[in-house]
């Protein structure tokens, strides 16, 4: 997972958190229950979101060329590291 990755997931979370969080009030479903799960759900899927759209974005870009193979640096790159 790389710097992008990470950055999407944290915006992706919230807007699943939020997301979520609408259909169950929209459902009548009001209370703290409906707004745990839905924040436990949008912390699990953020992360899956963020990595898909940081391939999506990767992918279109043209100017994208990598110069070493995912993994070299574990799961957290140094911040002087290159993307993956």
């Amino acid at each position: 997972m790389d710097r992008l990755a990470f950055f999407n997931a944290l915006m992706a979370g919230p807007a699943i958190a939020g997301t979520l969080i609408v259909v169950a009030f929209s459902f009548g479903l009001y209370g703290p229950v409906p707004i745990i799960v839905s924040v436990v759900v949008a912390a699990i899927a953020a992360v899956p979101a963020g990595a898909f759209v940081s391939r999506l974005i990767k992918r279109d870009d043209p100017n994208w060329n990598p110069d070493h193979k995912p993994g070299d640096y574990g799961l957290v790159p140094p911040a002087d590291a290159p993307e993956v």
